[in-house]
């Protein structure tokens, strides 16, 4: 059975995040169609599935996933021709999204969405020299896609408001958080967040004060459970007690001058530190495959997040409404 409009995606470059796009379009009732040249690329894509088929479904309550149908195709135009949703994810480098592009545009229908997965460039970056640049926006997920809902939703200098707002329904329509970013810049917001941690634990590595299992430790342990559910500022102002953020800020604000972090200094990548990094990493998690570590990763996940459900919060409140989409949607099909 497939979604009762139809809807059609598809899928430029099927590797980790485009796979994950193609698990999450599939199994909300969109026909998918691939294309990604790599020899192996339709086995990982189909042990991706395979994960994504174990947990997605376990996020919903009295509704059922019904999938569309998946195809891989051997060219961009047997893609994109008759697609409403176009979703890039083929390497960070401009030259080959520009092509990419040029190639789309030959055969997208004119009021597709055209998003980027891209996790760097800014939108108008990418509409530079395209024939159609109201249609290219970015649509920044985050990895697993089929689970994680959010979505960074970013136009350019061209891009159109009617398509931007396209693409936030159907988002929508997918169980997903379109966030849409008010102003371009690079990396976006959430990868800007990420960075700057991932510089820091990086030091922290270099200078012998933490392992790679310790770091994250102090995250999964401590700070991520509360952004999970509360994010940065709202978590702050329960920190600053009855008096609020002001208060917080007036306590801890000092702080912000002393010496506790090096945000502005990066260390450099020597062999020897990417060395002792691959071998924490090893030590901390080499016992599981990948596969294994991806479905550790997707429980971990699922539990979280129903657990969410229950008191209504965050990405749990996300799922109670597209869970009662799902049903209505069960409703008016079998109506």
């Amino acid at each position: 059975m497939t979604h009762p409009q139809n809807h059609q995606v598809a899928i430029i470059g099927g590797g980790v995040i485009g796979g994950g796009w193609a698990a999450r379009f599939l199994l909300n009732g969109w026909d998918v169609r691939v294309y990604d040249p790599a020899e192996d690329a339709e086995r990982k894509l189909h042990e991706m599935l395979e994960n994504a088929r174990r947990s997605l479904p376990r996020l919903s309550d009295g509704v059922e996933h019904t999938e569309g149908t998946l195809v891989f195709v051997d060219s961009i135009e047997a893609a994109v021709t008759n697609a409403d949703w176009i979703q890039e994810s083929v390497p960070e480098r401009l030259e080959i999204k520009h092509a990419v592009y040029k190639d789309i545009q030959q055969h997208a229908p004119s009021d597709a969405v055209l998003g980027s997965s891209t996790s760097g460039y800014k939108p108008t970056d990418l509409q530079m020299g395209a024939t159609r640049p109201e249609q290219i926006m970015v649509t920044h997920p985050f990895n697993p896609v089929y689970l994680l809902p959010l979505i960074e939703v970013v136009g350019g200098e061209s891009t159109s408001a009617a398509i931007i707002d396209k693409a936030c329904e159907l988002l929508t329509g997918l169980g997903m958080k379109p966030l849409r970013v008010r102003k371009e810049i690079d990396a976006h917001i959430a990868d800007r967040f990420l960075e700057a941690v991932w510089r820091e634990g990086l030091w922290m590595i270099k200078d012998g004060i933490a392992t790679t299992e310790e770091i994250d430790d102090a995250i999964r342990y401590g700070f991520g459970l509360r952004w999970g559910q509360m994010g940065l500022f709202e978590t702050y102002r329960v920190a600053g007690g009855e008096a609020g953020m002001a208060h917080f800020i007036a306590q801890f604000g000092p702080c912000l001058q002393w010496p506790w972090t090096k945000l502005m200094d990066v260390p450099e990548l020597t062999d020897e530190l990417v060395k002792t990094i691959a071998d924490q990493s090893d030590e901390q998690s080499g016992a599981h495959s990948i596969r294994e570590l991806e479905r550790i990763r997707d429980d971990n996940l699922v539990a979280m997040m129903r657990g969410l459900k229950q008191t209504n919060w965050g990405a749990g409140e996300l799922l109670n409404q597209h869970d009662a989409r799902m049903a209505q949607r069960a409703s008016d099909t079998n109506t």
